[in-house]
Protein backbone atom coordinates (compact mmCIF):
# COMPACT_ATOMS: atom_id res chain seq x y z
CA UNK A 1 0.00 0.00 0.00
CA UNK A 2 1.53 3.38 -0.87
CA UNK A 3 2.54 5.65 1.52
CA UNK A 4 0.14 8.87 2.41
CA UNK A 5 1.61 11.95 2.46
CA UNK A 6 1.59 14.14 5.91
CA UNK A 7 2.08 17.16 4.67
CA UNK A 8 0.98 18.39 1.48
CA UNK A 9 2.73 20.84 -0.80
CA UNK A 10 1.77 22.87 -3.90
CA UNK A 11 3.41 26.00 -5.56
CA UNK A 12 1.34 29.00 -7.33
CA UNK A 13 1.65 32.38 -8.42
CA UNK A 14 0.38 35.50 -6.57
CA UNK A 15 -2.05 36.94 -8.69
CA UNK A 16 -2.24 40.75 -9.88
CA UNK A 17 -5.91 40.91 -9.16
CA UNK A 18 -5.51 39.31 -5.81
CA UNK A 19 -2.72 42.34 -4.90
CA UNK A 20 -3.72 45.55 -3.24
CA UNK A 21 -2.22 48.75 -4.83
CA UNK A 22 1.37 48.01 -3.05
CA UNK A 23 1.69 44.79 -5.01
CA UNK A 24 1.49 43.19 -1.84
CA UNK A 25 -1.47 39.75 -1.50
CA UNK A 26 -4.59 41.96 -0.51
CA UNK A 27 -5.06 39.87 3.17
CA UNK A 28 -8.26 38.92 2.67
CA UNK A 29 -6.78 36.76 -0.54
CA UNK A 30 -4.22 34.88 1.51
CA UNK A 31 -7.52 32.70 2.55
CA UNK A 32 -8.15 32.19 -0.40
CA UNK A 33 -5.24 30.80 -1.61
CA UNK A 34 -4.61 29.02 1.49
CA UNK A 35 -8.13 27.03 0.79
CA UNK A 36 -7.95 26.55 -2.90
CA UNK A 37 -4.41 24.85 -2.33
CA UNK A 38 -6.31 22.17 0.41
CA UNK A 39 -8.97 21.91 -1.82
CA UNK A 40 -6.58 20.72 -4.67
CA UNK A 41 -4.05 18.71 -3.00
CA UNK A 42 -6.86 16.81 -0.84
CA UNK A 43 -7.89 15.98 -4.75
CA UNK A 44 -4.10 15.01 -5.18
CA UNK A 45 -2.79 13.72 -2.34
CA UNK A 46 -5.77 11.37 -0.71
CA UNK A 47 -8.09 11.63 -3.59
CA UNK A 48 -10.61 13.32 -1.38
CA UNK A 49 -13.18 15.65 -3.74
CA UNK A 50 -15.11 17.61 -1.50
CA UNK A 51 -17.60 18.78 -4.17
CA UNK A 52 -17.96 14.85 -5.21
CA UNK A 53 -18.59 14.22 -1.91
CA UNK A 54 -21.23 16.30 -1.09
CA UNK A 55 -22.83 15.47 -4.17
CA UNK A 56 -22.79 12.02 -3.54
CA UNK A 57 -23.38 11.67 0.24
CA UNK A 58 -24.57 15.16 1.10
CA UNK A 59 -21.55 15.61 3.11
CA UNK A 60 -18.78 17.69 3.22
CA UNK A 61 -16.75 20.49 5.32
CA UNK A 62 -17.73 23.79 6.43
CA UNK A 63 -14.96 26.53 7.56
CA UNK A 64 -15.56 27.26 11.51
CA UNK A 65 -12.86 29.52 12.41
CA UNK A 66 -9.51 30.74 10.75
CA UNK A 67 -6.38 32.42 12.69
CA UNK A 68 -4.02 33.64 10.38
CA UNK A 69 -0.64 35.60 10.64
CA UNK A 70 0.77 37.66 8.17
CA UNK A 71 4.94 37.35 8.61
CA UNK A 72 6.33 38.63 5.16
CA UNK A 73 4.21 39.64 2.10
CA UNK A 74 3.36 37.93 -0.92
CA UNK A 75 3.73 40.06 -4.58
CA UNK A 76 2.32 40.18 -7.44
CA UNK A 77 3.56 37.42 -10.30
CA UNK A 78 5.61 35.48 -6.76
CA UNK A 79 5.40 31.77 -6.87
CA UNK A 80 5.04 30.67 -3.40
CA UNK A 81 4.92 27.39 -2.00
CA UNK A 82 2.40 25.89 0.42
CA UNK A 83 2.58 23.37 2.66
CA UNK A 84 -1.01 22.08 4.68
CA UNK A 85 -1.14 19.22 7.40
CA UNK A 86 -4.19 17.99 9.71
CA UNK A 87 -3.10 18.63 12.83
CA UNK A 88 -5.81 17.91 14.96
CA UNK A 89 -9.10 16.44 14.44
CA UNK A 90 -11.98 14.28 16.31
CA UNK A 91 -15.38 12.50 15.03
CA UNK A 92 -16.59 16.20 13.83
CA UNK A 93 -14.12 18.27 13.36
CA UNK A 94 -10.81 18.91 11.95
CA UNK A 95 -7.50 21.77 12.65
CA UNK A 96 -5.64 21.89 9.44
CA UNK A 97 -2.21 24.59 9.74
CA UNK A 98 -1.00 25.94 6.39
CA UNK A 99 1.93 27.50 5.96
CA UNK A 100 3.02 29.85 2.90
CA UNK A 101 6.60 30.28 1.88
CA UNK A 102 8.69 31.81 -1.04
CA UNK A 103 9.43 29.34 -4.01
CA UNK A 104 12.45 28.07 -2.19
CA UNK A 105 10.91 28.10 1.09
CA UNK A 106 13.46 30.12 2.83
CA UNK A 107 11.10 32.72 4.03
CA UNK A 108 7.43 32.34 5.23
CA UNK A 109 5.06 34.21 4.45
CA UNK A 110 2.10 33.36 6.75
CA UNK A 111 0.89 30.80 8.77
CA UNK A 112 -3.24 30.10 9.14
CA UNK A 113 -4.93 27.68 11.51
CA UNK A 114 -8.41 26.84 9.67
CA UNK A 115 -10.92 25.14 11.95
CA UNK A 116 -13.63 22.91 9.52
CA UNK A 117 -16.77 20.88 10.73
CA UNK A 118 -18.30 17.74 9.17
CA UNK A 119 -21.55 19.04 8.08
CA UNK A 120 -24.95 17.05 7.02
CA UNK A 121 -25.93 19.39 3.89
CA UNK A 122 -29.48 17.65 4.12
CA UNK A 123 -30.31 17.99 7.62
CA UNK A 124 -27.97 20.96 7.85
CA UNK A 125 -26.22 20.13 11.27
CA UNK A 126 -22.62 18.72 12.27
CA UNK A 127 -22.02 15.33 11.51
CA UNK A 128 -20.05 12.23 12.25
CA UNK A 129 -16.56 11.40 10.04
CA UNK A 130 -16.88 8.24 9.33
CA UNK A 131 -15.08 5.20 9.86
CA UNK A 132 -13.26 5.66 6.46
CA UNK A 133 -12.18 8.92 7.17
CA UNK A 134 -11.20 8.70 10.84
CA UNK A 135 -8.58 6.05 9.38
CA UNK A 136 -7.44 8.43 7.25
CA UNK A 137 -7.12 11.05 9.71
CA UNK A 138 -5.40 8.50 12.10
CA UNK A 139 -2.47 7.99 9.13
CA UNK A 140 -2.14 11.85 8.24
CA UNK A 141 -2.59 13.32 11.62
CA UNK A 142 0.58 15.42 12.35
CA UNK A 143 0.42 16.92 15.96
CA UNK A 144 2.49 20.55 16.17
CA UNK A 145 2.49 19.88 20.32
CA UNK A 146 1.70 23.48 21.12
CA UNK A 147 -1.60 24.50 23.04
CA UNK A 148 -2.19 28.23 20.87
CA UNK A 149 -1.67 29.88 17.77
CA UNK A 150 0.43 32.37 18.90
CA UNK A 151 2.84 29.45 20.71
CA UNK A 152 3.18 28.33 16.74
CA UNK A 153 4.02 31.29 15.25
CA UNK A 154 6.26 32.43 18.14
CA UNK A 155 7.84 29.11 17.37
CA UNK A 156 8.31 29.71 13.92
CA UNK A 157 9.94 33.06 14.20
CA UNK A 158 13.21 31.73 14.56
CA UNK A 159 13.16 29.71 11.52
CA UNK A 160 11.82 32.92 10.10
CA UNK A 161 14.75 34.80 11.42
CA UNK A 162 17.71 32.60 10.59
CA UNK A 163 16.63 32.88 7.15
CA UNK A 164 17.14 36.30 6.92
Amino acid sequence: MEQLPNVLESKTKIRFQDCDPFNHLNNGNYINYFINHREDELINGYNIDMHKMAKKTGKSWVSSSNQIAYLKPAYTMETVAIQSQLIAYNDTELRVEMRMYNEAKTEIKAVIWCGFVHFNLLTQKRDQHSEDLMHLFKTVHTPINVDTFETRISQLKPKLAKAL
